[in-house]
């Protein structure tokens, strides 16, 4: 349990650095690229959006996934959307306008910062049909069958239970309804020491589960029908880049970052993840 508090907390610090520092960005403050750097040189998460399809520059400058949801499932006028993991509230605001007038876009997040990073770029972006609410994904503070379509991007293998979090998705979808995220996948299990790095798994690797597992977890919690779709494997050059961000002390004692890379060659991927529940009869 402490172990897991600890990861939630690394998590929720990163994610609270990073909208701080979009909100200062936005009110015309000064920071460095060392700590507010404009995101170009991520592998995980450039040329997800098209620019002029985004109801909110902010909110796109905000994004930190590995995909883009929104172009998983059709969205139609009427439903109700939940995006757990809602951070600056792209793929929610997206989602609104789709389903709009009618349908309510939920963003879920558990981090202040962020929290009302979104809502500054919900006023605007103009779009009225969206709540966000604080909460975890593995506690989400909506009643049972109250969505229709529940979406994520890279937030989900952040998680230290994971089970309940698909499970709480169940819950709150209603029959019918589908589950279309975004998300980083393992395509073999990692060594131990990975595994166990902080600064991993705040970054979105080693919290990952392997594609079969997750394929597992899905069934286990109601879903039929599941399936992986990986969009994306990330070559040894993404690697490189990505070490040169990891937090000091995050690699083993000894360990280089080309020694990292080598390790960590092939292990992982992008991926949509798509699920259903079960129409009642």
């Amino acid at each position: 349990m402490a172990e897991q508090l600890e990861l939630r907390e690394a998590v929720r610090e990163r994610y609270a650095s990073a909208a701080r520092n979009s909100l200062q960005l936005a009110d015309g403050g000064c920071c460095s690229t060392s700590c507010c750097g404009d995101g170009s040189s991520d592998p995980v998460g450039t040329g997800l959006y098209d620019e002029g399809d985004t109801p909110s520059a902010g909110a796109l400058a905000a994004s930190l996934g590995c995909g883009n949801p929104t172009a998983l499932i059709e969205l139609r006028p009427g439903q109700d959307v939940l995006d757990l993991g809602s951070g600056g509230g792209l793929d929610v605001l997206l989602s609104a306008r789709r389903i709009a007038p009618d349908g309510m876009a939920f963003g879920l997040d558990m981090t202040d910062e962020m929290l009302d990073l979104a809502e500054r770029n919900r006023a605007e972006a103009g779009i009225n049909n969206v709540t966000f609410i604080k909460g975890t994904i593995e506690d989400i503070p909506l009643p049972e069958a109250s969505v229709d379509v529940v979406i994520s991007n890279c937030v989900i293998n952040l998680s230290t239970d994971k089970d309940a979090v698909l499970r709480e998705a169940f819950r709150v979808l209603r029959p019918g309804g589908k589950f279309a995220v975004s998300d980083i996948v393992l395509l073999r299990p990692l060594a131990r020491e990975w595994v166990s790095l902080v600064g991993l798994w705040t970054g979105c690797i080693a919290g990952a589960l392997v594609d079969a597992d997750y394929l597992t977890k899905l069934e286990s919690a109601g879903f039929t029908d599941p399936g992986i779709q990986v969009t994306r494997t990330y070559t040894r050059d993404d690697l490189t880049e990505m070490a040169r961000t990891l937090p000091p002390g995050s690699l083993p004692d000894g360990t280089r970052p080309e020694e990292a890379v080598a390790s960590l060659d092939g292990a992982f991927a992008s991926a949509f993840i798509r699920a259903q529940k079960l129409a009642r009869p």
